[in-house]
């Protein structure tokens, strides 16, 4: 007797970012996090890292005609219902990745502005900030900054819960839809995440998890939205779902390496 088929994903999600050969940030957190959330992901690479749970200690830049060719291969055949966006690297690729999300039409684009590693490698050059204002920004239909990030992208001081909120308007004004301004790196025993969009805001909060198991948690986050959006929530649900699954994929961080170690993505799978 033969089985039945496996149902079919919800949800196709094209993710335009960097590979991490450990495994625990980039594509690859992004592949785990849309599967383990039911979706089908795909992806176009930026460029291919050299890291593990200790650091980033080399990076291969993908040649810009390849990184259009790989994203209008994936939208011309398979399609898409939601992008999301992480390691560009340099203004030529944002400029290619714009163009890619123009080309997949009105689809919803999450854009995570990776600038460093969380080892502390630059992962964006200092001169395509500018052109992550201009070009992706607009095109956000959610921004996932960090609180350093948004410092960078808005000029502003940004230590505080207050200072989130003052970055996150700031963000909105250059054209992003909604921002979830992440609270990880601000001081206090709580992590704050403050969701705002030009309708008001959400927050979610609770204890900090103290762990060095944090590799990938920002990639993480932003693949679990667009997950979200791809599979029609509405944006507050998507969020609220991603958040709780990170949660939880810390907490259950498997304790690799020696370093920055990688969350536990595939926790849904066995719950």
């Amino acid at each position: 007797m033969s089985q039945a088929p496996a149902p079919a994903p919800q949800g196709r999600v094209l993710v335009i970012a960097g590979s991490d050969s450990g495994g625990g940030a980039g594509i690859q957190a992004d592949i785990k996090t849309i599967t383990a959330l039911g979706g089908y992901a795909a992806t176009a690479i930026t460029a291919v890292t050299v890291q593990n749970t200790l650091g980033v200690t080399g990076v291969h830049p993908i040649p810009l005609d390849i990184i259009a060719a790989q994203a209008r291969a994936v939208l011309d055949d398979i399609g898409a219902d939601a992008i999301k966006t992480g390691m560009l690297g340099d203004a030529a690729v944002v400029e290619t990745v714009a163009a890619a999300i123009d080309h997949a039409g009105q689809i919803p684009a999450v854009v995570d502005p990776v600038m460093v590693a969380k080892g502390g490698a630059p992962l964006l050059a200092e001169a395509a900030i500018g052109a992550v204002k201009s070009l992706m920004i607009p095109r956000a239909a959610l921004l996932t900054p960090n609180a350093p990030e948004a410092a960078a992208l808005t000029g502003l001081t940004v230590e505080t819960t207050d200072d989130l909120r003052r970055a996150g308007e700031a963000l909105l004004a250059l054209g992003a839809k909604a921002v979830l301004m992440k609270g990880g790196h601000v001081a206090g025993d709580r992590v704050v995440d403050v969701l705002m969009t030009t309708d008001g805001e959400t927050t979610f909060e609770g204890e900090r998890i103290e762990t060095r198991h944090t590799h990938g948690t920002g990639c993480t986050l932003a693949s679990a939205c667009a997950t979200g959006l791809a599979q029609g929530l509405p944006l507050e649900q998507a969020v609220a779902r991603a958040w709780n699954y990170v949660h939880e994929a810390m907490l259950r961080a498997p304790g690799l390496g020696g370093g920055h170690g990688p969350l536990d993505h595939g926790w849904t799978l066995r719950a």
